[in-house]
């Protein structure tokens, strides 16, 4: 059998009998019809025994870890035949991205299941990477002693930081909590190995840089996917760097990308908090977009999808409607 004829991820078969329900959808020789089936199509996980709720629907079984993701079988790097998503999939992941919040106070101290952590870990190393160097590394925090450590260095540069405002907005910065670095279950620490791959690389002759976004990347995929999971996540980056690496073990040569706190949550803000609490506004997409040239709006010529942005921004600002 090749690497690519066996599952990535698989469960035992719990419903018994030659062929399960669930393994109905495939050919006798093992093939899926499907190119990626999920068996619990809310996709999330949730405490046992709680309730339904807007973050956390339930599902076939209340518990962590029910929902499986089956890959397909088959010849590795096989073409996605059915590359479409349905209505509702597609929905799913619209409504992932505009509700992932950066959480810093509402972390809850239930534990995240292996099995969930796999999952949001997974989405991770999928990210997009230049030349497939695949720079990342990801350093998981668990021990108190450590999380105290990384807190304290926060400290310090939280308080460096407040004194680079002006006065009237040090006030509101020293207000707003920036971190759940010691409440949260999980930290974990995404890097970057800038020479993975040697010293060339494919797409980053040029733009040097390119292997510190693709780090990004992962931040991203985990980000949506821990949502995906009902689980909040918090990016600390007011932090002295060679601090924060003296305190992980992270040679000098790898960078820290990113200091990401992790859990279960009482809630999700319906809005990011640096907006609710005025510090910044939402900037309007049509004021980004240009059109052939830097500055160049030319908004008669493609007024058609100026107002359609601008109603889909109203649509998502004030009425909590997403694009499906």
């Amino acid at each position: 059998m090749s690497l690519g004829a066996r599952p990535i991820y698989r469960r035992e078969n719990r419903e018994g009998g030659a062929n399960p329900p669930r393994a109905q959808r495939c050919k006798e020789d093992g093939r899926c019809e499907k190119p990626l089936v999920r068996e619990n199509p809310a996709g999330k996980a949730h405490r046992p025994g709680e309730s339904e709720s807007e973050d956390r629907p339930g599902d076939e079984t209340g518990l962590h870890g029910q929902a499986v993701i089956v890959f397909p079988q088959g010849e590795f790097m096989e073409n996605q035949i059915d590359h479409s998503f349905s209505d509702a999939e597609r929905a799913a992941i619209y409504r992932t991205i505009f509700n992932r919040r950066d959480v810093r106070g509402q972390f809850l101290p239930d534990p995240v299941p292996d099995e969930v952590l796999s999952r949001v870990l997974m989405a991770a190393h999928h990210a997009p990477s230049v030349g497939f160097m695949q720079p990342w590394n990801f350093l998981l925090v668990r021990s108190p002693e450590v999380k105290q450590r990384v807190r304290d260095i926060f400290a310090k540069a939280h308080a460096e930081a407040a004194m680079m405002f002006p006065e009237g907005k040090r006030e509101t910065y020293n207000q707003l909590k920036l971190e759940g670095i010691v409440e949260s279950p999980i930290n974990l620490c995404i890097t970057c190995d800038r020479e993975r791959t040697g010293p060339v690389v494919v797409g980053r002759t040029h733009i040097k840089t390119m292997d510190l976004y693709s780090s990004v990347c992962a931040v991203q995929n985990l980000w949506l996917a821990a949502r995906a999971e009902g689980l909040g996540v918090g990016w600390v980056s007011i932090f002295n760097q060679p601090e924060l690496q003296a305190a992980l073990g992270i040679p000098s040569e790898i960078v820290p990308i990113a200091y990401l706190c992790i859990g279960y949550v009482s809630h999700f803000h319906d809005k990011p908090e640096l907006e609710k609490t005025g510090w910044l506004p939402r900037l309007p997409i049509a004021d980004l977009l240009y059109y052939d040239q830097w500055g160049q709006a030319d908004v008669a010529r493609n007024e058609s999808l100026t107002n359609t942005l601008a109603t889909m921004q109203d649509d998502i600002q004030q009425r909590g409607i997403f694009p499906k």
